[in-house]
């Protein structure tokens, strides 16, 4: 087991300012706390976290020194309005740095989860906060590269797994991690110019489109078919009654077919 390296996942190319902890809470809260004096751009990976989460404050739970668990602290220049496109764009980023590292098809599980075969692999979480000069974004993300054991409740898998080779040593996460930084600022310069593109690329990779679904919105659980994503990446959804309603976020989003 390889373990993490600052010096090798940071690299002066990048706007990224790396830093590797063997061990800490959640490095989204870590950022959170430290919002108003740490720089933007700075990225917190963890060997191991006590306290990992997803959405609706869900735990992720992973062996120490197996997986990528890590934050960011994000200005960006776009509009308010415009940054949950990160989250999307995040998405993206993941899926391209799996293809271009490992003979795998990644899917992008709407709204924030990146699946194989149906089973989840990495998830991600934007949430904003007050920093130094105004509002910043703190982006979390995890992604299951050498864990092999999974709870039986969880509908979870990791990128070792879905190699499927007995004699297969571990990923290297420092090669695989470099590559997701990269892609990462690589598509948050689609922000605003080419993100109709970047939906174009989201689109192919959607696990979601032409299913059924149930899932939970503010309004209440809806049910229908998804037929496609509209231009800002939101799910358009064909409900019973032959109606296209439009989701820009919900929770429990499952298919049921």
């Amino acid at each position: 087991m390889t373990p993490l390296s600052t010096k090798a996942l940071n690299d002066d190319a990048l706007p990224w300012k790396v830093t590797v902890l063997d061990e800490i809470g959640s490095t989204s809260d870590w950022l959170k706390q430290n919002a108003t004096n740490a720089p933007i751009g700075t990225v917190v990976f963890a060997e191991s976290q006590t306290a990992g989460r997803g959405r609706r404050e869900n735990r992720w739970i992973a062996p120490q020194g197996k997986d990528l668990m890590f934050s960011m602290l994000l200005k960006p220049e776009a509009s308010l309005a415009k940054w949950p496109r990160i989250t999307t764009l995040a998405a993206l980023s993941i899926c391209k740095a799996i293809e271009a590292e490992l003979p795998l098809t990644p899917r992008i599980k709407w709204p924030n989860d990146i699946y194989l075969d149906g089973l989840k692999t990495s998830g991600l979480l934007a949430e904003t906060v007050s920093g130094r000069d105004g509002m910043v974004l703190v982006l979390g993300i995890g992604l299951n590269v050498n864990t092999l054991d999974f709870p039986p409740e969880l509908s979870a898998t990791s990128l070792l797994q879905k190699l499927a080779s007995p004699v297969l040593r571990e990923i290297d996460r420092n090669a695989l991690a470099r590559r997701l930084l990269g892609c990462l600022h690589a598509e948050f310069q689609r922000l605003e110019d080419g993100y109709n593109e970047a939906i174009a690329e989201v689109r192919e990779r959607s696990w979601l489109i032409h299913r059924q679904i149930r899932a939970q919105t503010p309004q209440g659980e809806v049910f229908g078919r998804v037929l496609d994503l509209d231009e800002e990446g939101h799910l358009l959804l064909e409900t019973a009654d032959g109606a296209v309603q439009t989701l820009a976020s919900a929770d429990h989003v499952r298919a049921v077919r």
